[in-house]
């Protein structure tokens, strides 16, 4: 414990020195006078300030910084419009669970909360933040400032990640506090992986140790919990085969003979309906794993369903669970690997061994049928071709930020991921945009690693301004930008959608009704624009000119935008949208 020299200190340093007792070291926000105190003394007690140019940017930075590192992510923003910006933000890192703690500034006291009557950059913040994050509360009083940040990081660490907001008036971040001692974390939170009853680890080691055929499903969980060794442990033991959520891609090398890429999805649906037993670790089971309904999953009474989770409100939310185990997914597999350990005599691995490899066939197929797209001529090239260069010429351990509608379908179909935890996206938002600051807090995360961004140019346009942030920070992330020219998703929506009913819009559709309304985009030259703002640029229209610009790109030892030129007929008809098309659709269920 330690504590301030003086009496009295101000709000923002009170703050600055709980953060770095968190162990915080890096926070993301625009520099502005309503918190000066904030980021200067955070500044001061060695925490690095890094600055974007558009506040919802430094929620993503933060959010990609939190998944990646295992640390809180931090960021700040000004009261009224700052807010504003940040709101986009807010919801998208929230509803991907990532721990987040957001600190704003607020006018005054005495004229927020509620409004005088048209105070200036004004607004309840808590009212609009409240319903899109984990918590979010005001501090009216000086004194309560320690007593509500640590009610705040308390929230962070309790059950699923997403975004704690604490809001501070501008006269109270400024302004003079009481002088209180620094608690280390220990003393007003939980500091230790929530452990699960001991009864429960040996019930299921019971069931898994039984099971004709067991599977796992991986979530966010594993990675929030750091569990990537112990999930491969269990697998092996288990000679289970991992599916994974969308969000949690890669948590077991894609390689592996026990892994099942989400992107084969026919394969992933044999599986879930061919095992007896399932054992769910830290996935929401929602709307992208098909709510865990058949006839994409086996029916309730054909399948024994244990779900683990931190979170007791997510256990058998979308899934009638047979085992619901409260608890940190990590220690959950230690301590069932040492629970089967004792049972490994009960367990028939040849009977399983046999099977997995009858449902691992599929995959060899499709992957062989999707690979034959990359033979197809290539100038412009085929949207298939960026990635699958990628994956060969950056390193197994490098970060891949897929960003933005049919861009980021042919990325993940076409990246194999193989280092647990080295790929963003945003799997329950689709969020466009988001890619661009979650590249450069992969960057801030990693700086020893490769990070690269697939990006459609419509999604690129949100934030290419933060180019010059990765300059100016010394980023050397690449952005691969896959022009079409077109919102490509909304495009071949509208050309089935409006097929049969093409006589209804005469004057939207022009006089022959060929056309579709407000899709398509004008051309920028991404590379050049890059080169504007001191980073790298370059052209690709082929996989020979994608490799030289890539060789290029690496040389260059900063960052750099790529401009992918592809077929844009081939890019709007990415794979498996017959899937994510079915996604949509209720399933039957029991």
């Amino acid at each position: 414990m330690s504590s301030s020299d003086n009496t009295t200190a101000t709000g923002g340093q009170i703050i600055a020195k709980m953060l770095k007792a968190e162990g915080v070291d890096k926070f993301f926000g625009i520099v502005d006078g309503t918190y000066l105190q904030l980021f200067a003394h955070c500044v001061e007690e060695g925490l690095e300030m890094i600055t974007p140019r558009h506040e919802a940017v430094a929620a993503h930075m933060a959010g990609a910084y939190a998944r990646l590192s295992g640390k809180l992510g931090v960021c700040i923003a000004s009261n009224g419009p700052g807010v504003a910006n940040m709101l986009a933000g807010v919801a998208v890192e929230n509803v991907e669970g990532n721990r987040v703690l957001l600190i704003t500034s607020a006018r005054r006291t005495g004229i927020a909360y509620p409004d005088r009557g048209g105070a200036y950059q004004c607004f309840d913040h808590v009212g609009v933040i409240r319903p899109m994050a984990k918590w979010s509360a005001t501090c009216a009083q000086a004194e309560r400032i320690p007593e509500l940040l640590r009610t705040a990081l308390r929230k962070c660490y309790q059950g699923r990640p997403g975004v704690v907001h604490l809001d501070v008036p501008e006269n109270l971040i400024n302004g003079a506090c009481p002088a209180v001692p620094i608690l280390s974390p220990a003393r007003y939170r939980n500091v230790h992986p929530l452990a699960p009853v001991p009864e429960l680890v040996n019930r299921a080691a019971d069931i898994l140790a039984a099971a004709r055929l067991p599977m796992i499903h991986a979530g966010s969980g594993i990675i929030h919990a750091g569990a990537f060794a112990a999930l491969r442990e269990m697998a092996e033991l288990l000679h289970a085969p991992v599916t994974t959520s969308w969000a949690g891609r890669g948590v077991l090398d894609e390689r592996h003979e026990l892994a099942w890429p989400m992107v084969h999805i026919e394969a992933n649906n044999a599986l879930r309906n061919s095992a007896d037993v399932c054992l769910c670790l830290g996935s929401d089971l929602g709307e992208t794993d098909w709510w865990g309904k058949a006839p994409y999953w086996a029916k309730s009474g054909d399948q024994t369903f244990i779900q683990v989770d931190i979170d007791e409100e997510r256990l058998a939310r979308n899934r009638p669970n047979d085992l619901a185990i409260l608890a940190d997914v990590g220690l959950f597999l230690q301590m069932l690997t040492d629970a089967l350990r004792e049972r490994s005599g009960a367990m028939d691995l040849a009977a399983r061994e046999a099977r997995v490899a009858e449902l691992a066939d599929p995959i060899a197929k499709d992957r062989a049928t999707l690979d034959q797209m990359l033979a197809l001529p290539a100038e412009p090239m085929i949207s298939c071709h960026v990635p699958h260069i990628c994956r060969q010429v950056f390193a197994d351990d490098a970060v891949v930020v897929f960003d933005g509608g049919n861009t980021a379908v042919w990325g993940n179909f076409y990246t194999a991921i193989l280092t647990p935890n080295t790929q963003l996206s945003t799997p329950h938002m689709g969020h466009l945009g988001a890619g661009v600051g979650q590249a450069l807090g992969a960057a801030a995360a990693r700086p020893d690693k490769q990070v690269y961004c697939l990006i459609g140019d419509g999604a690129m346009g949100f934030n290419m301004q933060e180019i010059e942030t990765a300059v100016r920070h010394n980023y050397k992330v690449i952005f691969l930008v896959l022009a079409d020219k077109a919102w490509g998703m909304v495009k071949i929506n509208q050309m089935f959608a409006l097929e049969p009913v093409k006589e209804m819009f005469a004057t939207a559709l022009g006089a022959d009704r060929t056309g579709t309304i407000n899709t398509e985009l004008g051309e920028i030259a991404w590379d050049r624009l890059a080169e504007s703002m001191g980073a790298f640029g370059a052209r690709a229209d082929s996989p020979e000119t994608l490799r030289a610009a890539l060789d290029q790109a690496l040389a260059a030892d900063r960052c750099a935008v790529i401009h992918c030129q592809v077929n844009p007929e081939a890019h709007m008809m990415a794979p498996g949208l017959v899937h994510f098309k079915a996604m949509h659709q209720e399933p039957a269920g029991e």
